[in-house]
């Protein structure tokens, strides 16, 4: 019995054997979330490109405008623990049972909050039917407040197929029954109808996975540490989200749902080429980086590596969109979302940067360092808000217009402030991240010239032409640069590691 138990534990907690070839393993798994991403990347855009259809922009700013509320109650839910669980150099099942019952009792109290915020909601935007929206929301907190540590365990044993087919076998089901109920006329609740079959069926499956059953919550095993750390993402988390999503509270608040609902799908489409790539590194990221943290050289080269990939990735990616959004919006959304394409433009230069930007995060966590990642959203975050602000006046396309000024020029202050401390200093994120994006607006230039010189051409000749000349020219440019040379060896290495 005494063996069986060890067993159990060096499965669901341990992470020595973690460490043998620690790089294959996170290079296979970044391949295996990365293709996993790919499938949903497709996925999303045919279901959104049907949602879209049946559904109308005011159904989306509805979701929307209470989706600000309730995501920031939602940061709660949490407290950080998951990254603690995953962080932490050792953890025991007496700790894990403990930050579960928690989870769950945080998700209860804050289900209960939101369903006491409903009459609020609606009177604070003027809109009755977001009352129902709102109730229904609370109840997918509780759902997922029961995976929560499950997850977390997963993550920080590096399962990331299970995490993987997880995340897409929910999405399905979510879009299965999103499309199903919009297609019967439930309108704006089919978007939340798919949000709680996502909850549902994550919690589900990864319960069947994990299979550990957490015992009762115990005093004295040591969650103090944990707690603080998670105490402290928390309250980062708090600050960000109104820095994040203020936007589509005052735009709802001001300019009303169909403003949010244009907003917000163009958000969306420029966070797409984003999720892809950011969402399976970060999952592959921080536990890996958490087992290199005592060895600073080791720990830096692996980081920097990351960053050269997601800029590879993402830079491109989000140049094709800027420079063919028009077209991209009439195919994915339809006509009747022809205004989303400006704002897509608009944000398009806060997303060739936000990648490498959203990485910081992984410093701070992995480091033990997120007092200092709280100090910081007391600073970046009032800042991000005052900047929507000033754009409000001018609606959907101001707020968008001043939140990409404010970002792009906070962006060098937060190298500055994560690089004084630890093995990366500020001056390794533009080594290697400045040729790629040198070689981006190049070929984004080029892209745009062609379609200048070619005005009447259409969209489903000019899409793979424009993305052609672009990618042409980026790699052409990189070729041509040292560094940008030095880059391309880099990629094609670590796709020769994934084959080992």
């Amino acid at each position: 019995m005494a063996s069986q138990k060890s067993n159990l534990t060096i499965d669901h907690f341990g992470t020595e054997h973690l460490k043998k070839n620690l790089g294959g393993r996170a290079a296979r798994g970044g391949l295996v979330a990365i293709t996993a991403q790919a499938l949903k990347f497709v996925i999303t855009l045919g279901a959104t490109a049907v949602m879209a259809r049946l559904l109308t922009p005011q159904d989306y700013g509805f979701v929307g405008m209470v989706g600000v509320v309730t995501g920031f109650v939602a940061t709660y839910k949490d407290l950080g623990l998951s990254a603690a669980t995953i962080q932490s150099p050792k953890i025991t099942s007496d700790q894990i049972s403990t930050l579960f019952w928690i989870n769950v009792l945080l998700s209860i109290g804050i289900a209960v909050l939101t369903i006491g915020l409903a009459p609020f909601i609606s009177w604070f935007y003027g809109e009755p039917r977001l009352t129902w929206i709102t109730i229904l929301t609370g109840f997918g907190f509780i759902i997922n407040g029961f995976a929560v540590q499950h997850e977390a365990l997963l993550r920080r044993q590096m399962r990331y197929f299970a995490l993987s087919t997880i995340g897409l076998v929910a999405m399905v089901v979510g879009y299965i029954i999103g499309i199903s109920m919009a297609w019967k006329g439930f309108s704006y609740f089919a978007l939340v109808g798919s949000q709680l079959a996502v909850a549902f069926t994550s919690t589900l499956i990864t319960w069947a996975v994990v299979r550990w059953k957490p015992g009762p919550p115990k005093k004295g095993t040591g969650v103090r540490s944990m707690l603080k750390l998670g105490g402290n993402l928390t309250g980062f988390a708090t600050i960000n989200y109104f820095a994040r999503n203020g936007d589509n509270l005052l735009i709802g608040r001001f300019w009303g749902a169909e403003q949010v609902g244009i907003y917000s799908r163009a958000y969306q489409l420029m966070m797409l080429p984003i999720d892809q790539i950011n969402e399976p590194v970060t999952t592959v990221a921080v536990p890996s980086l958490s087992r290199l943290v005592d060895s600073p050289e080791d720990y830096r080269r692996a980081y920097l590596r990351m960053i050269e990939k997601i800029a590879f990735l993402t830079m491109p990616s989000v140049a094709a969109m800027i420079v063919t959004s028009d077209w991209l919006v009439s195919i994915v959304l339809g006509p009747k979302w022809a205004s989303v394409a400006t704002i897509l433009q608009l944000l398009g230069a806060t997303a060739l940067i936000q990648p490498i930007a959203n990485t910081t995060g992984w410093l701070f966590i992995t480091q033990g360092r997120t007092d200092e990642m709280f100090k910081m959203s007391l600073w970046g975050g009032p800042i991000t808000i005052l900047s929507i602000i000033v754009g409000i006046p001018w609606g959907a396309v101001g707020v968008a217009t001043s939140y990409t000024i404010a970002h792009v020029c906070g962006t060098p202050i937060l190298y500055w402030y994560i690089g004084r401390r630890g093995p990366v200093r500020a001056g390794d994120f533009y080594r290697r991240t400045v040729p790629l994006l040198g070689a981006t607006l190049f070929g984004m230039l080029m892209a745009l010239a062609f379609r200048w010189w070619n005005p009447s051409i259409g969209k489903w000749v000019g899409i793979p032409v424009c993305v052609a000349i672009l990618l042409a020219t980026f790699l052409i440019s990189l070729l041509l640069l040292p560094s940008g040379r030095a880059s391309l060896k880099d990629v094609a290495a670590s796709f020769f590691l994934l084959r080992k």
